[in-house]
């Protein structure tokens, strides 16, 4: 671990952000060039503490988990990413899991949105960002472990995960994700990620099974659903998603379809966040495709 070359790095970073390319406002007071350090603790979850201790060489190694937090509150690109890895003494994270960080430019268009929802997604269905907007809507989607993180095999193995979605929606929701998943499969033939995951949803879930075998395949660019929200209630999305040239992420874009839907995300934003119940799996709430 190259200490003093790690501390000078991450503080030329924090320097070199614009505040407004994280949703903060610079403020006429603000001193400080770039984020302050509790700005950056905030945005990577850790304590202010561990950023002046990081930032002045006298931390401990930070984890491979910190180190990615870090990268993603920083807004660092996929060669600082791997530059900060080495200099805190890890290997880069390898491909599968550089997936699972969210790009960047990706995490810029989640602040750039600002009051509309949106999330960024591997192609197998991880959130892997959300905004503040998406968060007020959906509740956090990052946290689930193991193969829960993915948004198929919650909606395939988790009653729960249906009761935001109408009844007479689910059917067609059901198919909408096992086409695109197909779809992933198909272009990421031989991956064992893909399989396992694919053989375990077939082993966990009859409906699951009945509509793989009918082998339809769709990458969703736009759709129209229906969120049953626990506060405000009944919300018609618009979604648009938008995909990275190799196809390994996406920006899921949700906005209102009619003019009650927009003034219930308007009070949505007044009351915050909603305190979605716990399940046995984890947090609820709308799924995010």
């Amino acid at each position: 671990m190259e200490r003093d070359q790690l501390a000078d790095f991450l503080r030329r970073r924090r320097a070199a952000m614009r505040p407004a390319e994280v949703g903060i406002a610079e403020g006429p007071r603000r001193r400080t060039a770039g984020l302050r350090r509790e700005e950056v603790a905030t945005l990577a979850g850790m304590s202010v503490d561990y950023v002046v201790r990081l930032e002045q060489g006298r931390s401990s190694q930070p984890s491979a988990q910190l180190l990615g937090a870090l990268a993603r509150a920083l807004r660092l690109s996929d060669d600082e990413r791997d530059h900060l890895f080495h200099l805190a003494g890890h290997r880069p994270p390898p491909a599968d899991a550089v997936a699972r960080l969210a790009r960047a430019g990706l995490i810029r268009m989640l602040d750039l949105l600002g009051d509309t929802p949106a999330l960024v997604l591997s192609d197998l269905g991880e959130v892997l960002a959300q905004n503040r907007a998406a968060l007020l809507l959906m509740g956090d989607h990052t946290g689930y472990p193991d193969d829960r993180r993915y948004t198929a095999y919650r909606w395939f193995t988790d009653p729960a995960a249906r009761t935001v979605t109408p009844p007479e929606e689910q059917e067609r929701h059901a198919r909408q994700l096992v086409a695109d998943l197909r779809a992933a499969a198909g272009r990421r033939s031989g991956d064992s990620t893909v399989a396992g995951l694919v053989g375990r949803l077939q082993a966990a879930s009859a409906d699951f099974r009945r509509i793989w075998a009918e082998h339809e395949v769709a990458v969703r660019r736009a759709d129209r659903k229906t969120l049953l929200h626990p506060r405000v209630g009944r919300l018609l999305m618009d979604c648009e998603t938008l995909v990275t040239p190799d196809q390994g992420q996406q920006l899921l874009v949700l906005t209102p379809a009619d003019a009650e839907t927009r003034e219930r995300l308007e009070l949505l934003r007044v009351i915050g966040i909603e305190e979605f119940p716990e399940s046995p799996t984890g947090p609820t709430g709308p799924t995010a495709r």
